[in-house]
């Protein structure tokens, strides 16, 4: 019998992708499921975006295989936005990178920079593709713990004092997902000092920038942060396009190098039209990111209501996609979502599946309109 590579026993099925097929059984069987799990855009891209789509597909270029360092428009438009956005310069011809998503960026950066038996420092809770890629690439993942007392930062003094010689690279994600956590000022800098003092390589993975957050922050604003640091961005949030797969990786050309060493393997180049797209998505002035921001606000109240009405609490102050609750003390995340979902078929994720420390807390999804979250409220 023919077995599936050792990389694999210890990998599982993305928990999205397993829930979701619950989740579909049960609308197949006539109930109506109201989804608050997934972070994905419920409303279009900017029209100014699809334009640009439907004009590329006349250009006889739409056709043809593309860079694997995408066009130079496209490297332009991701280096004009950083420099407006955060205040950051990059050079576009080698300091960028874009990317099939920032998903794929995970899994080149760690082929790229990492070695069977590398540790790699994970945040718990956090986005669970980081250890998944890990042990794919048979690095060890090492989790770091983050805490609601200490704002969801990785408290530095601690992993100081662990054995850090094995340690290659350091996930890092603010605005955090999934408890909607930012940095506080003097942060980056001290993360930057700690990444030199131990060299590892820190990595930001930053597509919650835009979403109800006024402070929009890049970590490659820290002096010297590029000999460290590289940083993940995504249209997928910030501009609806999700199913558009539009992600960059930022950082020295050193760095950019070894990442296209992978990519370039991997792929044959972004699709003309959608990075036409990107580049129309880029340029847009901050009216749109104020009108999704207005339609998030008014989603996110009536989740509030929501919270409440479960009998949980949640801080205001977090930022992102998402509405990060605290259950009464005792109760466990999975089995009070699986209770939702067969009782009043709302589906919400349990802060568990990014980790232990997300035990006790669940997540709600602003990707739903104000009438299906006022019908979920109704439910109760």
């Amino acid at each position: 019998m023919i077995q599936p590579a050792n990389r694999l026993l210890e990998t599982k099925e993305y928990y999205f992708s397993r829930k979701l097929k619950e989740v579909r059984a049960l609308e197949a069987a006539g109930h109506p499921i109201i989804n608050m799990g997934i972070g994905s855009p419920d409303v279009a891209a900017p029209d100014a975006v699809v334009t640009a789509l439907n004009t590329a597909l006349e250009n006889p270029k739409v056709h043809q295989y593309q860079s694997y360092t995408g066009i130079p428009e496209l490297r332009e438009a991701m280096a004009v936005f950083y420099k407006k956005q955060y205040n950051v310069q990059i050079d576009p011809t080698t300091e960028v990178l874009p990317l099939m998503g920032s998903k794929e960026g995970i899994m080149h950066i760690s082929m790229a920079f990492l070695n069977a038996g590398d540790e790699v420092l994970i945040p718990n809770p956090g986005y669970p593709t980081y250890s998944a890629v890990a042990k794919l690439v048979e690095a060890v993942p090492v989790l770091y713990d983050l805490d609601e007392t200490n704002h969801w930062l990785p408290d530095l003094e601690a992993l100081q004092e662990q054995d850090l010689r094995q340690v290659k690279i350091m996930w890092i994600n603010y605005p955090h997902m999934p408890t909607g956590a930012t940095v506080k000022d003097g942060f980056f800098e001290k993360l930057i000092a700690f990444a030199k003092a131990n060299d590892i390589l820190i990595v930001n993975d930053n597509p919650y920038s835009f979403i109800l957050n006024k402070d929009p922050m890049s970590i490659l604003s820290v002096d010297g942060a590029k000999e460290v640091a590289l940083e993940l961005n995504s249209l997928s949030k910030s501009f609806n396009m999700a199913g558009w797969r539009v992600g960059m990786v930022m950082g020295s050309e050193t760095f950019i190098n070894h990442i296209l060493k992978v990519k370039s393997n991997m792929d044959s180049g972004m699709f003309y039209g959608i990075q036409q797209g990107a580049i129309a998505a880029l340029q847009l002035d901050d009216s749109w990111f104020e009108s999704i921001n207005t339609r998030y606000k008014k989603r996110r109240a009536l989740i509030y209501t929501l919270v409440e009405k479960l009998g949980c609490t949640y801080k205001e102050d977090g930022v992102g996609l998402f509405v990060w609750a605290k259950l009464p003390e005792g109760v466990d995340a999975e089995v009070f979502i699986d209770k939702i979902l067969y009782n009043q078929h709302v589906f919400i994720t349990p802060g568990t599946i990014f980790g232990s420390q997300g035990e006790g807390y669940i997540r709600f999804s602003l990707c739903v309109t104000e009438d299906q979250i006022q019908k979920a409220i109704d439910r109760f």
